[in-house]
């Protein structure tokens, strides 16, 4: 394993002290594995239990993995069962502390783990804005959040400022995962050790004041900002909060405390490798002063496009639809959640959920509608047993003796997607970028 930089080694004497050779020892422990199991999926629990250990004290549903397992290549998985996760990484969603109804946004949300723990808080209800600034991570995060089923999220492709114009004081809670120098990786990631530099706390300390700048805009009064970073450094974690609070006087720190860890000073709180069961994480929570929650007109509810019967009967009858506005986006059409502005000047990657795209004189279901119903919401599906499924997932055709048409693909009560039963054949329609070989499943 590469040897740490002396200054990084310098740096976590003068932090630790006498803890260091016990921190220095976590570093070359395996990782703490981990995954949140999806509460948006009734029987996500039961098809996550054969990788389960114990619960992870500080997130809800939550558990390290067991030794050995290969829980990615599941169909589980692939039915968004679960999203794998390192332990100390949700952390700081659950110190956001977000209840149904509110107004949230990541600021940088990619991968989407975090986005998918706070759209499992909100259970379908308020607004959740998921933006990341680069746009080959922004489509990997929307299509983690299409694989999860969740219902309530914009996905934004924008920099900070821009997000600051288009919703100001509109969010009741903004959750700053930061980009940081990393050093909480250390261990997760032997090569994070070799591209650390001296140079780079201070470099992000910069971009970090930039940041929180612009999140502190978009808090309502009110409202409440979590600061979050993988790394140690004092000058990027308690040097970025305290420079933020003396910078925003109407911002005061809120005390919080996690199950297994502790509690915060100053609204401050540190995981560390050798003192729990997870990797490097800082924490800050704020809250900004006054108590007013702007208001905003919901879009009106365009009509519903003329699909075919089935479509058209899960379209009406699914109950969270029934109070989405929707909106058309060039071939596609969307449920979008109400009272969210207008995105001016925002790059939209996906403005809700999408369910159908208009091909010449019909409509045809997407993937992200499949994977966010409840398979009770079908009339027409097909429960496939798992050498079916592995069959699905790599894109082949399954026998089926069933109603002619679209069919909602099922496995062990989870969706996978969508068929067309023509003649006994189901016809795959899984989309292509997410059909795996066999031999990876």
């Amino acid at each position: 394993m590469m040897e740490l930089h002396a200054e990084f080694r310098k740096n976590m004497q003068e932090l630790l002290g006498n803890d260091l050779p016990a921190f220095l020892r976590a570093l070359d422990a395996p990782p703490a594995l981990a995954m949140r199991v999806n509460s948006l999926r009734a029987a996500a629990m039961h098809a996550a239990e054969e990788y389960m250990d114990q619960p992870v004290p500080w997130a809800k549903d939550a558990f390290y993995l067991r030794p050995g397992v290969r829980p990615g290549a599941a169909i589980a998985h692939a039915a968004g069962a679960y999203y794998l996760q390192e332990a100390s990484a949700m952390a700081p969603a659950a110190v956001l502390d977000v209840q149904p109804g509110e107004r949230i946004l990541d600021l940088c949300a990619a991968p989407g783990g975090k986005s998918g723990q706070l759209a499992a808080s909100l259970k379908g209800q308020g607004i959740l804005v998921c933006n990341e600034p680069e746009p080959g991570r922004a489509k990997i995060l929307a299509g983690n959040l299409e694989r999860l089923g969740v219902t309530s999220a914009v996905v934004t492709n924008a920099y900070p400022d821009a997000i600051s114009r288009a919703w100001p004081g509109f969010f009741d809670a903004v959750l700053v995962d930061a980009p940081c120098s990393g050093e909480g990786m250390f261990r997760r990631d032997p090569d994070a050790r070799g591209e650390w530099t001296p140079s780079a706390p201070e470099g992000c300390a910069r971009r970090q004041r930039e940041i929180l700048a612009q999140a502190a805009k978009l808090v309502r009064p009110g409202g409440r900002l979590v600061y979050s970073t993988c790394t140690y450094n004092p000058l990027e974690n308690e040097g970025s909060a305290l420079r933020f609070l003396q910078e925003h006087p109407d911002f005061s720190p809120v005390e919080f405390a996690l199950p297994g860890v502790g509690a915060s000073e100053n609204g401050m709180l540190r995981l560390l490798p050798h003192l729990i069961r997870g990797d490097g994480q800082f924490i800050a929570k704020f809250q900004r002063s006054g108590n007013f929650r702007p208001s905003f007109q919901a879009p009106s509810r365009a009509k519903l496009p003329e699909a075919d019967a089935f479509l058209q009967e899960i379209l009406l009858s699914t109950d969270f639809l029934q109070h989405l506005p929707v909106q058309q986006m060039g071939q596609w059409i969307y449920a979008v959640p109400a009272e969210l502005p207008a995105a001016k000047g925002v790059r939209v990657v996906s403005p809700g959920l999408c369910l159908l795209r208009a091909q010449k004189n019909r409509f045809e279901p997407e993937h992200a509608l499949a994977m966010a119903l409840s398979p009770d919401c079908a009339r027409r599906k097909a429960a496939l047993h798992p050498e079916q499924a592995r069959q699905y997932l790599s894109g082949e055709a399954i026998p089926f003796d069933g109603e002619r048409g679209w069919t909602l693909v099922t496995v062990s009560g989870m969706p996978l997607g969508w068929g067309k039963s023509v003649d006994g054949i189901l016809k795959n329609h899984l989309p292509k970028g997410l059909r795996r070989s066999m031999h990876d499943l």
